[in-house]
């Protein structure tokens, strides 16, 4: 019943249907208690209400009218108000009727309703809908080469805008298929990979250039001013327009992976700084794809991001400069988490960019020094308190080291900064307390890392910072004269380790990289000091330290260098206490000591000279160092292999035994041996000469050697070793003491 009555509402006009009001439910109630009647009633009973229907609106009308007239008696001001500006009301009349109006402008429904739609009408309403898709999709024009052609040349000519919008829609067209998305309604489509390289390259080359020509933008001769494109007056009409297309070369950005097309799309976006600080939403999205860049590119991408960066970070900088510096923290941090020769170069850059950036504004790098330094220091004092594995490497690990490094560098190259200058004392702190949290041998390279980064701030800070007691205590707790437990053919690079195992601290390559890496930091840090007026005493305890050395040290390849160190901290020594003879000022008048300190660094100092030559011999071998080429790969050495002794010649040595009286027995493979006139005398030129064919180390035969009195034995001219016979060989190891100057060559094995 309820689907029977909703078709007699349906037979209701619209006026009809609201002047009934809520009689249309009184009749459903009726319905529904005689649910049995005649068509014919119901006609009846709907003709009915239509009367009674017309008639309450000719009683509404001759009451509306009655208002109005009382109306001129009640407001006379209202009333002549309304004659002046809408006399159709007070026209009114009880005659009117919205009926014509009302069947104009409503559909009145049929008395009988008809099935909605037949089966063939739903296939013929779904056909004209494909049909109107496929129409809709044949609209969209197929670029080709010739029309870039046509666009390149026009382009040239004279850009307009609606060129400008032609080429906009292609360039949104061709980076919708790098996604493999419609990317919304376009007027082009690009389907093949010539034309879509050809159109890339067209917008990349040409584009800026018909955008300046268009806003009638001229080229500012000052770098330091920029002229924004929205100053132009018509930036408006063309707003919408530069807007797709900037979009689409961010999105193209963060598409590619082959390098050099990201490094011809970059230098494009640099191009577009400025139509991108006009755009807010697209700078942020073009800062994030830049972060990017500058953190994992290529080496040529990198600075070209950090380009861009810096350039949006100058003339934005209120708006951009922290949230940048932020980010650019953070993917530092992320991306120094490991740390190889390969991976040096990569994190040197990021760092010095970093600087640069943090360099545009002091204020606000205060706040992020400040904020992270506490951090490293928070990281510490845990470690300091809990002493556990798991605080410890918190702070034992690459990304605390160069986070140090990084605020090193940043203290250093904006020195002098009043704003700065406070942080440089808590983050030496910080790094001291870093060096004497774990003060053992296998964390020395790591101790190496944190004295170059105080060197580096002392000497950049112009600060004194106590390093050298960190670098003479090693030599006081390594025994240099102890045999090398093994041997090994690669050099420890210390500057990508950051702790030692137990089989590295009894190699012989540990104790070599020791030496220098001990040598370089103390003659850096003594040319960082060379210049002062206080370095005699300054020098005076590794004077001392250096010298205790050498008298315990037997070993010639650890004396050599620690002596020349030594020689030439003496040497400077004594220049500038002759220097200081000759003054008149006292230690307490400043000015004096600062004026006769720059002139003792215009003039020189030994030390200073001597650095200067060893720097550059240092950077080459750094240079190999991170290209990947080990320093022993430079040297041709031959590889010297101890033969075992066979059976059979284990046999042969029995039955000779009896020919060769010996005076000592040969204990399995190791040799036994005395040259005649030389007997009872270690560390000879002849020793080393024989050493060699039983692989034997500097060490293990020069330990308590016969050294002249500067530390090195007599030097002769030496002489390849010759393979020696079987035969020679036994009486060599059955103790003949003449086999030497007897001995002749043989060509047998």
């Amino acid at each position: 019943m309820a689907g029977k009555q909703k078709r007699k509402l349906e037979d209701l006009s619209v006026d009809e249907f609201l002047l009934s009001g809520f009689d249309s439910a009184d009749e459903e109630e009726n319905e529904e208690e005689t649910p049995k009647q005649n068509g014919l009633n119901k006609k009846k009973d709907l003709s009915s209400a239509a009367s009674e229907n017309d008639e309450k609106k000719k009683g509404q009308a001759s009451e509306h009218k009655d208002q109005l007239s009382r109306l001129k008696n009640k407001d006379p001001e209202f009333y002549k108000f309304l004659q002046e500006n809408d006399k159709t009301l007070l026209n009114f009349d009880d005659t009117d009727s919205s009926d014509d109006e009302d069947e104009k402008k409503y559909h009145r429904l049929p008395t009988s309703l008809k099935e909605a739609y037949s089966d063939e009408d739903d296939e013929d309403l779904e056909d004209g809908q494909k049909g109107s898709k496929k129409s809709k999709k044949d609209e969209a024009t197929k670029v080709t080469e010739k029309m870039i052609e046509d666009w390149k040349a026009a382009m040239k000519k004279e850009p307009t805008v609606r060129l400008f919008r032609e080429v906009t829609q292609a360039f949104k067209a061709a980076v919708a298929t790098t996604k493999g998305e419609g990317g919304g309604p376009c007027r082009y489509k690009v389907a093949d990979s010539s034309v879509f390289n050809t159109l890339v390259l067209f917008c990349i080359r040409d584009i800026y250039v018909a955008l300046q020509r268009m806003l009638n933008l001229k080229p500012n001769k000052d770098q330091k001013r920029l002229v924004l494109p929205s100053s132009s007056p018509k930036w408006q009409k063309n707003h919408i327009d530069i807007k797709m297309y900037v979009s689409g070369v961010v999105q193209l950005l963060s598409c590619l992976t082959e390098a050099t097309v990201i490094s011809a799309v970059l230098r494009h976006a640099n191009q577009l700084v400025p139509y991108y600080l006009c755009l807010p939403k697209q700078c942020r999205h073009l800062v994030k794809q830049l972060l990017k860049q500058w953190s994992t590119g290529e080496e040529t991408n990198r600075v070209l991001a950090f380009l861009a960066l810096n350039k949006i970070c100058r003339h934005k900088q209120e708006m951009y400069l922290n949230p940048i510096l932020k980010q650019m923290y953070i993917s530092y941090v992320q991306n120094c988490k490991f740390t190889s020769p390969n991976a040096l170069p990569m994190i040197n850059f990021m760092q010095r960019t970093l600087t640069e950036m943090y360099s545009l504004d002091t204020q606000a790098s205060y706040q992020h020094a400040f904020i992270y330094i506490r951090q490293l220091a928070i990281h510490l004092r845990n470690a300091m308190t809990m002493k556990k594995k798991e605080t410890y490497q918190s702070v034992y690990n690459w990304q605390f080291i160069h986070c140090l490094y990084l605020w090193c560098r940043v203290l250093g190259t904006l020195h002098p900064s009043d704003v700065l200058q406070p942080l440089i004392y808590p983050l030496c702190q910080v790094i001291i307390g870093t060096i004497k949290l774990v003060p053992s041998s296998k964390y020395y390279p790591l101790r190496m890392h944190c004295c170059r980064a105080l060197t580096l701030l002392s000497s950049s800070t112009n600060t004194f910072v106590p390093v050298l007691p960190f670098l003479l205590e090693i030599f006081q707790q390594v025994e240099f004269n102890k045999k090398p437990g093994r041997m090994s053919k690669k050099p420890i690079n210390f500057a990508v380790i950051l702790k030692l195992n137990k089989v590295n601290l009894v190699e012989k390559a540990y104790k070599d990289g020791l030496i220098d890496q001990l040598y370089d930091l103390i003659l850096e840090y003594f040319h960082t000091q060379a210049c002062t007026i206080g370095f005699p005493e300054l020098a005076l305890p590794t004077v001392i330290q250096l010298k205790a050395f050498l008298k315990e040290c037997k070993v010639a390849n650890y004396c050599k260098p620690v002596r020349q160190l030594l020689e030439k901290v003496q040497e400077n020594s004594s220049h500038i206490t002759g220097r200081r003879q000759k003054t008149a000022f006292g230690v307490a008048d400043a000015t004096a000591v600062a004026a006769w300190e720059k002139k003792v660094q215009e003039e020189g100092t030994p030390l200073s000279r001597y650095y200067s030559q060893w720097k550059k011999l240092r950077e080459k071998e750094i240079q190999l160092e991170i290209s990947g080429k080990d320093r022993m790969e430079d040297l041709d050495l031959p590889e010297i292999k101890r033969k075992k002794i066979s059976d059979k010649k284990v046999e042969d040595k029995k039955e000779f035994k009896d020919l060769f009286q010996s005076d000592s027995e040969s204990d399995g493979d190791e040799v036994r041996f005395q040259i005649k006139g030389k007997k009872g005398r270690r560390g000879s030129d002849d020793d080393e000469d024989l050493k060699d064919l039983y692989d034997m180390s500097d060490e293990e035969g020069m330990e308590g050697g016969d050294l002249d009195d500067d530390g090195e034995g007599d030097e002769e001219e030496y002489k390849a070793p010759q393979p020696l016979s079987s035969s020679a060989l036994i009486k060599l190891a059955e103790g003949d003491e003449d086999v030497v100057e007897d001995l002749e060559l043989s060509d047998e094995d």
